[in-house]
């Protein structure tokens, strides 16, 4: 059993926050089972992963989770929902990974964790948004298993090669301050457009009902 370092411990938190973003329930179940079969020694705050109970839980939130991320549509439904899970729970696993650190190192990873874990939540659900605009389902069955992917490897860099698994949430960031401003404006033509779209409608129906009225009076 190897026990982490600091810069692992940092990577962890890093990456922990991150990746909860986008698949938090992978999360709690690999690195429970991690700790679980004695790969690594995980900080006393994140242990309670590793019990039976929890790794039963997170594998069965894991399973669910796989297939509703790649139905279009009802994915963007339950990143929505989601909004209020991953964001708070990438805060407190980053915390964990510090727990027994003074209260400032603990504080400053539930800030940080909370952050990261918006920032690739948003990112996820916002490009699963303008994916779902395509009626063909292929592209978010890439994305989805991209996803799974990517969170997948970022835990194995951070307990492996921490300092590879920071670079990579480093990039990984940097694309999301690029690409988020480009993502809200997509989104916000296209609400703009579904507005103009119903406004005609009703004008239309509107219209239609008067013209209806008026020969019936006539």
């Amino acid at each position: 059993m190897d026990k982490l370092d600091t810069w692992q411990l940092i990577a962890l938190a890093a990456a922990l926050g991150w990746a909860s973003g986008i698949r938090l329930y992978a999360v709690l179940f690999v690195v429970g089972a991690a700790g679980y079969a004695g790969w690594v020694d995980l900080p006393e705050h994140l242990q309670i992963l590793a019990h039976p109970m929890v790794l039963a839980a997170s594998g069965f939130m894991v399973f669910a989770e796989f297939f509703a991320d790649k139905i279009p549509g009802f994915d963007s439904v339950w990143d929505v929902v989601h909004t209020l899970i991953r964001i708070p729970a990438g805060a407190a696993l980053a915390a964990g990974v510090f727990g027994d650190s003074p209260p400032a190192w603990t504080l400053t990873a539930a800030i940080l964790g909370g952050t990261l874990a918006a920032g690739s939540h948003f990112t996820k659900a916002g490009t699963r948004m303008v994916i779902n605009t395509s009626p063909e389902p292929v592209s978010n069955w890439l994305a989805s298993l991209g996803e799974d992917l990517l969170a997948g490897a970022l835990i194995y860099l951070a307990l492996a090669y921490p300092l590879a698994a920071l670079a990579l949430v480093a990039v990984l960031l940097a694309f999301s301050i690029w690409w988020l401003p480009k993502l809200w404006r997509f989104i916000r033509t296209m609400i703009e457009r579904i507005g103009q779209w119903a406004t005609q409608w009703a004008t239309r129906s509107s219209g239609h009902g008067t013209t209806s009225q008026n020969r019936r009076d006539v």
